[in-house]
C-alpha cells in the first residue's frame, strides 16, 4: 500500500539528536479502509477506493449508505482512490494504517487544497516587484504596468499573469521527509509545510522521485 489519508492538525517543532529545532507538521494519519477494489477486466484500471473518518449512518445519503453498506463498513466523510498494481492483494473492509504506509526516514508526496487567499493583485499572486514609488510617480506602485499590444494584435493574450482568485488549488509538495511516526495514535510528523489549513484533509503517498 502506497498511500493514506491524513487530517493536518497544525505546525510544531522537535529536537533532533544534534538538539536542533525541526520544523514539522503533525498529521492524523489513518486508519482508512478499503471500501471499492477495481480490476482491470471491470473497469479497465486496477486501483482501491479507501475511506477516511467515520460519520453517523444517518448523516450519509442513501447512495453513500448503499456504497459504504456493499462493502460492510460504516460510513466514511472522505474517500480517495489508489492506483494499486495487484488489487487481489487487498479486500472489502480492510483496515490500513499508517505503519502499513510510511515510516521515519521516508520521503512522502503530500496533497492538499492550499489555503484560499480570496482576490488577490499581481505583487501578492504572481510575486511582481511593483513600479517605482520616488517623487513624481503615480499611484500605480502595485499595478501590473502594460498588459498588451497596441493595435496589434488588439487584444490581451491569454494566460496573462494579472490579477485574480488565489490559493483554494490541489497542491502537491514533494519529497517531503517523514520525520516520526506514532502508529498508536496514528500521527505522522512531516518536515516543513504541508498544503492546507489546520484541519484540511491531505493525502500522504511514498514518494515517486525519491531517488531521483
Amino acid at each position: 500500500m502506497n498511500a493514506i489519508i491524513g487530517e493536518k492538525l497544525g505546525m510544531t517543532q522537535i529536537f533532533d539528536e544534534d538538539n536542533r529545532a525541526v520544523p514539522v507538521t503533525a498529521v492524523k494519519a489513518g486508519p482508512v479502509v478499503v471500501t471499492q477494489i477495481k480490476r482491470q477486466e471491470t473497469d479497465g484500471y486496477t486501483a482501491i477506493q479507501i475511506a477516511f473518518k467515520e460519520m453517523a449512518a444517518d448523516k450519509a445519503g442513501r447512495p453513500a449508505t448503499g456504497h459504504f453498506a456493499k462493502a460492510g463498513v460504516t460510513p466514511h466523510r472522505h474517500l480517495v482512490e489508489v492506483r494499486v498494481d495487484d488489487p487481489d492483494a487487498f479486500e472489502l473492509g480492510q483496515r490500513i494504517t499508517i505503519a502499513d504506509v510510511l515510516t521515519a526516514g521516508q520521503k512522502a508526496d503530500i496533497t492538499g487544497i492550499s489555503k484560499g487567499k480570496g482576490f488577490a493583485g499581481v505583487m501578492k499572486r504572481h510575486n511582481f516587484k511593483g513600479q517605482g514609488a520616488s517623487h513624481g510617480a503615480h499611484k500605480v506602485h502595485r499595478a501590473p504596468g502594460a498588459i498588451g499590444a497596441c493595435a496589434t494584435p488588439a487584444r490581451v493574450f491569454k494566460g496573462k499573469r494579472l490579477p485574480g482568485r488565489m490559493g483554494g488549488e490541489q497542491v502537491t509538495m514533494m519529497n517531503i521527509e517523514v520525520v516520526q511516526v506514532d502508529p498508536e495514535r496514528n500521527l505522522v510528523l512531516l518536515r516543513g509545510a504541508v498544503p492546507g489549513p489546520k484541519g484540511s484533509i491531505v493525502v500522504l503517498r511514498e514518494a515517486v522521485k525519491a531517488n531521483g
